[in-house]
């Protein structure tokens, strides 16, 4: 170590994550693609992604999306096909996954959005609470895509 540095230089062996480099979290990669293919779908709708992955005082919010009106905080739940359908069965569905508790989550996540004074929001007539599913093969292609708008 150089003298005068008040830090030993970081280990070539791992990443400041803590695991080694070039290894990513699968769960996390799979949740982001998902929430990617979920804005694109939002996209083909006529909305604007405001904020994807926004993080509040009470956890993140996957997508938030505006067409003009309608102001949608966006519920994502990926899977992969193939993984799901050794471990789980062939019928799971992505959207199966949602509980009560993540919709309270999400209605008090979207609260404490809205209710920041730093947030530059739009004004919107309609607020509306959607759920999307996403099924992706090995390949990380588009198997199939469920979009509950108004889910609760």
């Amino acid at each position: 170590m150089p003298s005068g540095s008040p830090h030993p230089p970081p280990s070539p062996h791992r990443a400041r994550s803590g695991k080694p480099p070039g290894r990513v979290d699968r769960r996390h990669a799979l949740g982001r693609l998902g929430e990617g293919l979920a804005a694109d779908h939002m996209r083909r709708l006529g909305f604007v992604a405001l904020r994807r992955n926004e993080r509040t005082r009470h956890g993140e919010i996957d997508l938030i999306a505006f067409d003009g009106a309608t102001l949608v905080f966006v519920e994502v739940k990926t899977l992969r096909v193939d993984t799901a359908v050794r471990t789980l069965g062939p019928d799971l569905q992505p959207l199966e996954w949602l509980r009560p508790r993540q919709r309270a989550r999400l209605r008090r996540l979207a609260v404490a959005w809205l209710s920041d004074e730093g947030q530059d929001r739009p004004t919107a007539r309609t607020l509306r609470f959607d759920a999307i599913g996403v099924s992706v093969d090995a390949a990380d292609r588009l198997v199939r895509l469920e979009h509950l708008e108004g889910a609760w």
